[in-house]
Order: C-alpha cells, then structure tokens, then sequence
C-alpha cells in the first residue's frame, strides 16, 4: 500500500472519530433548542468554514480534535450599553440587525443613542431618535454587527444555560456515547469479515526449528497437545508450549484432512519458550447474535484494558515513552493501514472507544468535569458560578495542551533517535 493511500486513510479515520464526537453534542444541542454557533473539526487557525441555518461548520489547522460552540458558553456578544450611539435596521417594525460601528457607512440604518436595551429576555431595544425616545422590539433572531462580522443573538431560551440538567448533560454525554456506538459498530463489522475461529491453524514455520525438526508443516490444524483439545484457543497453545521446555510434546494434527501424531521438544529462544511457528486460524462465516456477542465481548475487552493503562497513569505506573500524543497515534495507525483493511478498522474501533472514555474522566475541560457540575447542581438545586466553572475549565485545557507538548516532543525525539 502507497504512504498516500495510508496517509488517506488516516486522515479519513481521524475525522470520522471527531465529526461523529462532535455531531453527538451538536444533534442533541440542537434537539434541546440551543442555538450552535460553530461546528469545528480542529483547533487553531481557520482553514475553510461555510455558514447553513444559524451555524457556521469550520476546519481548522490543528487536528487534535473539534468543538461545538454553544450559545451562552463563550463571551461572543458584544456589550451595548447605555449611553452608546447604534443603527438598527427594521423589518415589520422589528429590529434585524443592529450595528455598533462605521455608523457612517449605515445610511439605511436609523440611529439613535441606547436608552435602555434587554436581548436576552424581553427583547428590546429603547432610544433617542431625532430627541424622542422609542421602543423597538427585537427579532430573536436578529444579528449583531461589528467589525465586519455579524452575530446572531441568543435569547435566554436559546442558551445553554437555560437548560434542564437532563437536557445539557445530554448535549455532552451525547459525544462520547457516539464514539461507544461506532466503536461496536466497527468491531461488529471486523467480526463479520474476519469470520469465526474454528480450529488454531499454523501459520509460518520457521527453518531448523522444533517444529519444522518434528515435521510440521504451514497450514496443519492443531487439534490436541499433550492430550488437551485446543480448539481455537491460541492462548492455551502458547501456555502448553511455555510450560514444556525442554520436554517432548505430543501433537495431534490434522492435514488433508488426515490426523498425524507429531513429537517436539520447546526450546528457549531468545526471549521465551517458543517451537518456532506463528498461529492463524480456520474461520467460518458468523451469525448475527455470534456478531453481536463477538463485538461486545471485544468492547469489555478493550474497555478494562484502557481502564487499567489510565490506573496506571493516575498512580504513576508508567514510563514518558509510555505515552503517546499525535506524532506516535500517527506512526502507529500507519502500521495498522499497513497491515490491511480489518487491522485499521479494528485499530479505529480501539480509538474511538479509547476517545469516548477518556472524554468521560472527570478532568477540567473534558466532558466528564462538565457532567460533574451538573451533577452538583442537580443536587444543590442551583448552578455553580459560571466564571468560576470557566476558570476551572480553562486551568484544565492549559494543562492538556502542555501534556501535549510534552509527547509530541517526546515522540519526536524518539523517531530522531531511532
């Protein structure tokens, strides 16, 4: 396989990981009434972005992954306070744009100094025109225009904020539970093409070795060792054959379909007891419920194995080269597309899973410390300070980005090294 095909699929695997993240927020935002301001796939500087409805979908240079933007969330409205000159500009007598800048240049607008103003409630606009003060109702979904840039407004009921607990704990949780559902669904579909295991069937035999001495052959299914029927337990095979060193072994095998008896002592080689051959399988197609079991038990599997890396890492069981940020996830998922189409589906099943636990920690700036929150606003019956939540969030991204860094480099310096 060329580096651009590889290269194609790695990129097409990161962004379906993200946009599906992402479009869980995204969908069940939107169901909840919340207006989305920006759906992005990356950080950093803008790349490319198109406006449809009332968001605007973004691409941008850093692929570590995306965000959604929330009304009510970031500071993105302009303050109009009283006292300050604006031009509005009416439809059916309501207000659809209001303007706070190059008032000069707005000699459609009606212009007038802000007497009072509400944009999120009541919706209102009050101002002195031509010495008379008048009441302008607003549309909700007016625009704001300043800098050049226009910006919708968010009345109260279309800001997050405004919420029920069920509802925003929804919009978050929604990311990861997509990545749970593709996860499944990509470890269903590597069931399905990889079939089910029938017998442990042999693969290369190496040259002057035990097994090549005792006269197996690639492709002899291995029916029992030392009177245990193996089946398409692999992992029993290799405990037999570790427990024998030195010991002579008996093979059951079968080939052409005639069952051979075969003899072989396990040597020490290198690192660990071995006979010198790798193991494949006998397949047959799968049922859908063998599919469906198949899938989920692999999930379990997968799922304590990322629990266990991240107990480590909490309790300083680990090593710097342990980690890896961008640069290695990359290396590595070049090897899997390397090794063909299930390989990459199987590794894109393991980092989506990876993905949406790792979001469900309860670490400041990931969706699990926000599910916190609500939580402790279920329970206190009020939300906590929001600026203060925003402090918290902010202290955990910074200190995610520097653990960023401090992989990417390492991983960097690795490949240098060799």
């Amino acid at each position: 396989m060329s580096n651009v095909q590889i290269g194609i699929q790695i990129i097409l695997m990161f962004f379906l990981l993200v946009t599906l993240h992402e479009w869980g927020h995204f969908y069940f935002a939107k169901r909840a009434g919340i207006l989305v301001r920006e759906f992005a796939i990356g950080f950093g500087p803008k790349l490319f972005s198109y406006k449809k409805g009332e968001t605007t979908y973004t691409l941008r240079l850093l692929p570590i992954g995306g965000y959604v933007r929330m009304a009510g969330e970031d500071p993105e409205i302009v303050q109009v306070s009283a006292g300050q000159t604006i031009g509005i500009r009416l439809k059916n007598d309501r207000i659809t744009h209001l303007y706070l800048d190059q008032l000069d240049q707005r000699s459609q607008s009606i212009q007038g100094e802000v007497e009072a103003i509400d944009l999120e409630r009541e919706l209102f606009v009050r101002m002195i025109v031509d010495g008379e003060s008048v009441r302008f109702p607003v549309e909700p979904h007016a625009y704001m225009v300043a800098r050049g840039k226009e910006t919708q407004i968010a009345p109260w009921d279309r800001q997050f904020g405004s919420k029920t607990v069920a509802q925003r704990a929804m919009s978050i949780a929604a990311g990861p539970v997509m990545n749970f559902l593709l996860a499944f669904l990509l470890f269903l579909i590597v069931m399905v093409m990889n079939g089910m295991p029938t017998n442990v069937k042999l693969g290369k035999v190496e040259a002057d070795s035990p097994a090549y001495t005792a006269g197996l052959k690639e492709g002899d299914i291995v029916l029992e060792v030392n009177h245990t029927a193996i089946g398409s337990d692999s992992g029993k095979l290799s405990e037999l054959i570790q427990a024998s060193k030195d010991q002579p072994m008996m093979w059951i095998i079968e080939r052409n379909k005639e069952q051979m008896q075969k003899t072989l002592t396990p040597k020490q080689m290198e690192d660990k007891v071995r006979v010198g051959i790798t193991l494949t399988y006998d397949k047959r197609s799968v049922a859908v419920g063998e599919a469906i079991s198949g899938a989920w038990d692999q999930m379990v599997f997968v799922t304590q194995n990322i629990l266990v890396g991240f107990k480590q890492l909490l309790f300083g069981q680990f090593k710097m080269d342990d980690l890896g940020g961008p640069v290695r996830i990359v290396e590595v998922s070049g090897q899997f597309a390397s090794a063909g189409l299930a390989p990459m589906i199987s590794w894109s099943a393991l980092l989506s899973l990876y993905l949406g636990i790792f979001n469900l920690l309860p670490f400041p700036a990931l969706d699990g410390s926000r599910l916190v929150f609500l939580a402790v606003e279920a329970v206190r019956g009020r939300p906590i300070d929001p600026n203060r939540e925003s402090i918290v969030h902010f202290i955990g991204f910074a200190m995610l980005m520097l653990l960023m860094i401090a992989v990417t480099y390492n991983d960097i310096l690795r490949l240098i090294q060799g």
